[in-house]
């Protein structure tokens, strides 16, 4: 992969969830090559290895359950303790759950979607957002980037989970950059089309080929696409974006 553009990220830190494969995996990469030191939050430990094995002391490997408080608790204590500071939150962890209707929809597996992609996505903001006021001076204190999808603003059959909980980041996301506005730390989300990753796996392939047909482009995104935006999201240059919603569809998107 070739950076198309250079950042500096010297001196930061960035705390990435689910980093340890697909979008989280670019988003870590991006980083490194920006010279940003990176905390991997994961619960994948052979993934977690591999991470460490590749980046070495660059990167800092904790494995954890997002939705769990306590675990989320001990991945910040375990970070701050590698890098005293945290400037970046992307939060990346998230599942699909199962393509059925949402009246056979098992609620075992709806809460678990939730727990992860909400939940998961709430305790995160809620143990880094402390860290970065006290570091910030309300001048670029910090960036926060979830990771929505465009699911989240259209709804896709066969998938109520994973749309109303992506939907629910997107009103997480506005409403957290309403309250932090005056911080300097800014929170924005993504709302990717499909982008072919491991979370593929999960997913039918009626439902996979149900999304291409949705992308006036014609293919899914890449990863590195999609980091290619987190970056700048995750940049002094956006200074005057928070609350936000950005499209990366492929034309998908219709608002």
């Amino acid at each position: 992969m070739t950076d198309t553009v250079r950042y500096d990220f010297n001196d930061k830190h960035a705390v990435v969830t689910g980093g340890a494969a697909g979008i989280g995996q670019a988003c870590v990469q991006r980083f490194v090559n920006a010279g940003a030191r990176v905390s991997i939050w994961d619960r994948d430990p052979q993934a977690l290895q591999v991470a460490q094995a590749l980046h070495g002391a660059k990167v800092h490997t904790v494995q954890v359950d997002v939705s769990d408080e306590a675990s989320v608790a001990q991945a910040l204590a375990s970070s701050i303790n590698y890098c005293g500071h945290i400037d970046m939150l992307v939060n990346s962890a998230g599942i699909t759950g199962p393509n059925v209707t949402v009246v056979d929809y098992p609620l075992s597996e709806w809460d678990r979607v939730f727990a992860i992609n909400v939940r998961g996505t709430l305790l995160a903001c809620q143990a880094v957002v402390p860290v970065m006021k006290l570091a910030g001076q309300g001048h670029g204190a910090g960036r926060i980037v979830n990771i929505a999808s465009v699911a989240g603003k259209e709804g896709n059959p066969n998938a109520s989970a994973y749309s109303a909980s992506k939907a629910a980041v997107i009103g997480l996301t506005k409403s957290l950059g309403k309250e932090l506005a005056l911080t300097g730390i800014t929170v924005n989300c993504i709302t990717p089309a499909a982008v072919r990753t491991g979370m593929f796996d999960q997913m039918t392939q009626q439902h996979i080929d149900f999304m291409l047909s949705k992308i006036p482009m014609n293919r899914f995104g890449s990863v590195d696409e999609i980091a290619n935006l987190v970056m700048w999201l995750s940049s002094d240059a956006c200074s005057f974006s928070t609350g936000a919603a950005f499209d990366i569809s492929g034309g998908r998107a219709t608002y």
